[in-house]
């Protein structure tokens, strides 16, 4: 009998490792109530902050909700889908779907200056500028003079 070259356990193993793991990884913060995927995050680091851009078109200003606790900030939104529209009509087939997530991301209180976090939202973008303190800023290569 030839021996059986199997390619199953490799495939096995990373299944485990890769899905299961996340799967169980009980310290992320970030889900959504439906089946649905999270808003996609940017984010862009410059000389004097970090900006946050997610994409999250079809909501309003009124709609986020946005905490910083313990160095977490959270973005939270949470729209109700009722079946009756203002007009008062009932929907037979309703495909729209709004719903609610949950993104929440570290921040370093050595880097961050949390008091002066700002939030924008526009054309389907919420955008949150988050600024270095003074200490944790690039100042840039320094000359040393060799003595």
């Amino acid at each position: 009998m030839l021996p059986v070259k199997s390619n199953l356990l490799p495939t096995v193993s990373r299944f485990i490792d890769d899905d299961w793991n996340s799967l169980f990884n009980w310290s992320n913060h970030n889900f959504s109530t439906q089946s649905t995927t999270l808003p996609s995050v940017n984010i862009v680091e410059t000389t004097d902050d970090y900006i946050v851009e997610m994409a999250a078109p079809g909501l309003k200003k009124e709609d986020f909700s946005i905490e910083l606790r313990n160095n977490i900030l959270t973005i939270k939104s949470e729209l109700s889908n009722d079946n009756q529209n203002s007009d008062g009509y009932s929907y037979t087939r309703r495909e729209f779907s709004y719903s609610s997530f949950v993104r929440s991301f570290n921040l370093n209180s050595r880097v961050v200056d949390d008091g002066n976090i700002k939030a924008s939202y526009s054309d389907g973008i919420l955008k949150l500028q988050l600024p270095k303190k003074e200490e944790a800023k690039d100042r840039g290569p320094r000359h040393i003079e060799v003595l």
